[in-house]
């Protein structure tokens, strides 16, 4: 019978044997220990793109910020547009169903247009968050200048930053009138 203490070295030198082997897949991927050990990890076969190889064709609007285009269902890198189910104030005080109005916004975007979208990193609901244009037009500034979502600055680096205050200034789309951010109106509203 083993002792208690060479039961604790043989389970240390597998946890130990673990970590190395994870870091080394790390630095061959090319993802950094900070993001690979603070964010939700997923193993490297159920990417179905890597990052980089970009996907292009006929596209389909999920919602304001999601498309299917090649199989693949992604989210627009740097903007939140209102929830499916989320309503909105217009300038009259009148509710109107602001979220199936960046749908379909975000569908007259794409629609009979080639798209070509560029994966750039992976989100928690094992999508792939990209950087899309169709007709030489980024969909995500596009929707951003429109009105009919906002900018995510800490992951857009700022890139949509003159379209917001554009479109807020004009009062176009949700700027026209009240609105709950759609981060917010998602933990207020969770299935």
């Amino acid at each position: 019978m083993r002792r208690p203490a060479s039961f604790v070295f043989w389970f240390l030198a597998v946890v130990l044997v673990a970590a190395a082997t994870q870091a080394g897949r790390d630095l061959l991927s090319g993802r950094t220990w900070t993001s690979s050990w603070t964010s939700s990890w997923k193993p490297p076969w159920s990417r179905t793109v890597p990052i980089g190889a970009p996907l292009s064709g006929r596209a389909r609007a999920v919602d304001g910020d999601s498309l299917d285009i090649a199989g693949e269902r992604v989210r627009l890198l740097g903007i939140d547009a209102p929830e499916l189910h989320q309503t909105c104030t217009d300038a009259t005080g009148d509710d109107y169903p602001c979220g199936r109005d960046a749908a379909r916004v975000l569908a007259d975007l794409v629609r009979r247009k080639t798209v070509t979208c560029t994966p750039l990193d992976h989100d928690r609901y094992d999508r792939d968050v990209v950087r899309c244009t169709a007709g030489g037009r980024d969909l995500g500034e596009a929707m951003v200048r429109s009105g009919h979502a906002v900018e995510l600055a800490r992951f857009s680096g700022g890139a949509y930053t003159a379209a917001q205050i554009e479109a807020r200034a004009a009062q176009r789309g949700l700027w026209a009138g009240r609105f709950e951010e759609p981060a917010a109106w998602r933990r207020h509203h969770a299935r």
